[in-house]
């Protein structure tokens, strides 16, 4: 199981380096079931796995001035903020089990994986529906290029600690909840949406990482560098190919095995639970 595991994480680069994104939410599943770790460890493995990788991936952005730095740190201290209290604090503080329902105790454990899964619909649904018509999304882009970034603080500010607080629960990036965020709040061109989602990931979940490192468990280092180092290879491979296949075609594609996958979380735990 571990060959394969090692296999996933190849896919979950060549994810993150094809399409800029969801290639995190497959790395919670891939401890789970092909690593036996502990789903509420698991997401702080994720966290460092998610952060290595993005902050890899964002090296190129940054040669190509695609990362807007004001917006980063903008939409950047708030997430990492959230993050890392979620990771110190709220984490641990949550009960064992979470509730019951008919008898059944709902573990964290169990409670953080029907969340992610969830949370794998959502971000399959972002990825399957049908972009806008080219023709609006190339007056769209050409208006937004024309004009400076501008700033709805409010909103950039409650988006930043939602998602700081979404990552720290589950482990994933948030990639497809702040890249649509920088190009309507802050007015970002796609590309550089894009760029500087990475280097946000990147730092809210390295250090949302080490709310961790106070608590009881014990961190398998070895493990987590090779981990991340094989899904380095893969990200380092999907941009490359990225330049020769579609995005187009691989989004929805890829969705829709997110999909499969949130919904066999959700039957599976669910199943378990009965």
């Amino acid at each position: 199981m571990e060959i394969i595991g090692y296999i996933g994480a190849v896919l979950m680069g060549l994810s993150l380096g094809l399409i800029g994104g969801g290639g995190s939410i497959l790395t919670v599943p891939i401890l789970v079931y092909l690593f036996q770790v502990d789903a509420v460890l698991a997401t702080a493995y994720s966290l460092f796995i998610v952060g290595f990788t993005s902050l890899i991936g964002s090296f190129s952005h940054m040669r190509l001035g695609n990362i807007h730095w004001r917006t980063a740190i903008v939409f950047g201290i708030p997430s990492i903020v959230a993050v890392f209290a979620t990771r110190a604090w709220l984490v641990p503080a949550l009960p064992d089990p979470l509730f019951s329902v008919g008898g059944a105790a709902v573990s964290k454990a169990l409670g953080m994986l029907i969340f992610f899964a969830l949370l794998m619909v959502a971000a399959a649904y972002s990825m399957i529906r049908k972009p806008k018509a080219k023709a609006d999304q190339a007056q769209a882009t050409t208006s937004i290029n024309l004009q400076p970034p501008t700033f709805n603080y409010p909103l950039i500010l409650a988006e930043g600690v939602v998602v700081g607080t979404i990552t720290g629960l589950v482990g994933a990036g948030g990639g497809f909840l702040i890249i649509p965020a920088l190009v309507l709040l802050a007015k970002l061109p796609m590309k550089q949406a894009v760029g500087t989602s990475l280097m946000i990931i990147a730092a809210k979940s390295l250090i949302g990482f080490t709310g961790d490192l106070s608590g009881a468990e014990v961190i398998d280092w070895r493990f987590l560098g090779l981990f991340s180092t094989v899904a380095v290879a893969g990200i380092l491979a999907g941009s490359m190919l990225s330049k020769r296949i579609p995005n187009e075609k691989l989004k929805p594609a890829f969705g829709w095995f997110v999909l499969a996958m949130g919904v066999y979380i959700i039957g599976r735990e669910l199943t378990h639970l009965s």
